[in-house]
């Protein structure tokens, strides 16, 4: 499966704001962005003019690169968002919140979530008590995502559980750091969805042309 590898703190600097790709690193002032607030590359620092078509561009490429992934996955969330009832650029940021690597980054159990995806298909996490290695699948409320009784020594995952204070866990999920689970309280909401910050209309507007 293709998957990008190259440096991700580039793309940070690229789409000009924290990502958060790195983890721990993202609020230290070891992040690239605080260090080199400009675009990588020799032409990074000259002035560009960007169109609205550039900036409804940036706008998807910082959903994408948040979320890791490439242009056909998102491409269909952005097509199941247009077919459910509601606001297609919330309905897309809430699809993206419900994947399960998402999930097990918001409830702590990870730093970043190329780190839970990767822990998802290592089998770490069992849904509901079936084991689930796929980084796609879509939890629903009520679904109890609990780490498997052989994971539950790993240094890593514990570290991470230790800090997730520092980024906060959001109102729609329910963790219990001492059982080693959370539970999906709600979908989730747009009004908390604010790390970062996104303008989903203008994704709207670019795949709308």
């Amino acid at each position: 499966m293709a998957r990008y590898t190259g440096p991700v703190c580039r793309m940070c600097r690229r789409e000009n704001m924290k990502l958060f790709l790195k983890g721990d690193r993202c609020f230290t002032d070891k992040c690239a962005v605080e260090r080199r607030a400009y675009a990588p590359g020799q032409h990074g620092q000259g002035r560009v003019k960007v169109s609205d078509y550039g900036t409804q561009l940036r706008e998807k490429q910082r959903v994408k690169r948040t979320y890791g992934l490439l242009e056909n996955q998102f491409r269909s969330y952005f097509e199941k968002a247009e077919r459910m009832k509601g606001v297609t650029g919330e309905n897309l940021l809430v699809l993206l919140e419900r994947r399960l690597d998402s999930m097990v980054y918001r409830m702590g159990f990870a730093t970043s979530r190329s780190e839970a995806r990767q822990l998802v298909r290592h089998s770490h996490f069992a849904i509901n008590g079936r084991k689930v290695n796929v980084p796609s699948y879509l939890v629903r409320p009520g679904d109890v995502v609990e780490l498997r009784e052989k994971s539950r020594q790993v240094a890593r995952i514990n570290e991470a559980l230790d800090g997730v204070m520092r980024r906060g866990l959001p109102s729609w999920v329910d963790v219990d750091r001492g059982g080693f689970k959370g539970t999906v309280k709600t979908l989730p909401v747009r009004a908390e969805m604010t790390t970062p910050t996104f303008q989903e209309q203008l994704i709207v507007e670019l795949y709308s042309k």
